[in-house]
């Protein structure tokens, strides 16, 4: 048993909870996931999107539970937690029994509708760099120096894994830990107990209004992590409107980014060899080229830079990972091979995200913008048609399917070509793969094709199915491309995700 195990007594008082049974007994980790218990485990029984924990008591016990945590008394042989609410129980259960990690590191927590998953990435390299043992938490995988050690199904796991992946990476000698920090995860509290060195926020425009509401609901679940958390220092992106504000509503220990921000760039020349630029902060000044497309892009970067600077990394070092910094897998993920035109994947699924994939292209190539995109099923759906409204930019238009999952993907194709307003070509085809064909094959030389929505995502959600479907790997096969000449580019790194 570690050092850091507990007793229910211990526990007890951190979630104002009552003793049932045996107060003595120690736990030495916490599960919501009856599944994943080990000996000496505290199961906490949480209300799942389907199902309450609590049915799943005797499982976790019969697999070691030392302990159980539940809303009212359960009969079981093992001594029991009575808590008001055990999902807000969950972190600061976790936090404790693995001793409070984040205050052994100097975690970045990301927040945002676009970029979170950049500048994490971003965070990650630049650390990388300089020499920094770095971990990584978030949409892709998670990462303990440069290795990865999972995948996650949430872009920010529930509080018990959250809590138990810093603890990992404190005992394997990380010291910065950059993770993104979802509208979800601040709602159902996954990233609570923990402190954030550096709180980050990058923009806010519409999405998960399935699960918000409204977009009051979720820009006040974005601004929790500003409000309800122990922060060192606040980056904030003041170029959008929503982080003006929350720069606004504080008067301390924060830096804040973009036009007139205590961190700005201006002069920015975009090639598709990448990005110059200048940059003005509290460390320091330069002049930088780097792999990254196009101004917002440059903003994401120079978020993650602030993120750095104000973890403790100094600004030399932090300039010359931003001048190497690494691609982001899905993020305008170049892929050539020896086509007479450019493709582009990105994960670009906002209107917002998917204007600014338009007009970078358009930065890029003097030919035509041919952009392909979809909708997801059981989502917002008053999205949709704005989606269709932002890609009618482009020079060709091409709807196709996304992630369908129980809805009729022909339905949400449907919504999605209502608000395409265009007299340019449209093509709307059902079948991904034949949808990004077409695309391709409307392509001619210097021409920029963008296949938006899924990035790196292997899978495609139909029905109660995960069919393998990767948009990188449909390109290169439609295009003849081995994954040894494949050439996904020296720029990377999407400002839409």
């Amino acid at each position: 048993m570690g050092p850091r195990a507990k007793t229910l007594d211990e526990l007890a008082p951190l979630v104002a909870g009552e003793v049932v049974g045996d107060g003595a007994i120690m736990v030495s980790d916490v599960t919501h996931d009856s599944r994943q218990v080990a000996e000496r485990a505290l199961y906490v029984a949480i209300m799942g999107a389907s199902s309450d924990g609590h049915l799943y008591v005797d499982e976790a016990v019969s697999r070691g539970a030392a302990a159980v945590c539940v809303t009212t008394p359960v009969t079981t042989r093992v001594p029991q937690l009575l808590v008001h609410d055990t999902r807000a129980a969950l972190g600061p259960l976790s936090d404790s029994v693995h001793g409070s990690p984040s205050r052994a590191l100097k975690v970045i927590g990301v927040t945002g509708t676009n970029g979170k998953t950049t500048v994490t990435h971003y965070c990650e390299s630049i650390a990388t760099s300089a020499g920094v043992p770095v971990g990584l938490i978030g949409t892709i995988e998670t990462r303990i120096d440069g290795v990865a050690v999972a995948s996650t199904r949430h872009t920010t796991p529930e509080a018990s894994d959250f809590q138990r992946l810093l603890a990992t990476m404190r005992d394997r000698g990380v010291t910065l830990v950059a993770a993104e920090v979802s509208s979800h995860a601040l709602a159902f509290g996954r990233v609570s107990a923990t402190r954030f060195e550096v709180a980050a926020f990058t923009n806010l425009s519409q999405d998960h209004l399935d699960f918000h509401g409204d977009m009051s609901s979720y820009r006040a679940a974005k601004q929790l992590l500003f409000t309800d958390y122990e922060i060192g220092t606040a980056v904030i992106n003041i170029d959008d409107a929503t982080g003006a504000e929350i720069a606004a509503t504080r008067d301390a220990d924060q830096v804040t980014v973009g036009r007139g921000g205590d961190v700005d760039f201006s002069n920015v020349v975009t090639t598709e060899g990448g990005s110059s630029f200048s940059m003005t902060t509290p460390w320091g000044a330069a002049d930088l080229a780097a792999p990254v497309l196009g101004a917002f892009n440059v903003s994401n970067l120079m978020v993650a830079a602030a993120c750095c600077m104000a973890a403790g990394i100094p600004f030399e070092d932090v300039t010359a990972g931003m001048r190497e910094v690494r691609p982001v897998p899905g993020r305008f993920e170049l892929v050539q091979g020896d086509q007479p035109y450019t493709v582009v994947v990105d994960y670009a699924h906002t209107p917002d995200g998917i204007t600014a994939a338009v007009e970078t292209a358009r930065q890029l190539s003097p030919g035509k913008v041919i952009g392909l995109v979809g909708a997801g099923g059981d989502r917002d759906h008053a999205k949709r048609p704005q989606m269709g409204a932002a890609i009618s930019s482009a020079d060709v238009v091409v709807i196709t399917s996304d992630n369908p999952r129980s809805e009729d993907p022909g339905t949400i194709v449907d919504q999605v070509v209502s608000g395409v307003v265009t007299d340019n070509e449209l093509i709307v085809e059902v079948d991904r793969r034949k949808a990004i064909e077409a695309a391709l094959g409307s392509a001619g030389p210097g021409d920029i094709v963008l296949v938006l929505g899924r990035g790196h995502e292997p899978y495609q959600a139909v029905g109660n199915q995960m069919v393998p479907f990767n948009d990188r790997e449909v390109v290169m096969d439609l295009l003849g491309i081995s994954e040894r000449s494949a050439d996904s580019g020296p720029v990377s790194g999407s400002m839409f995700s």
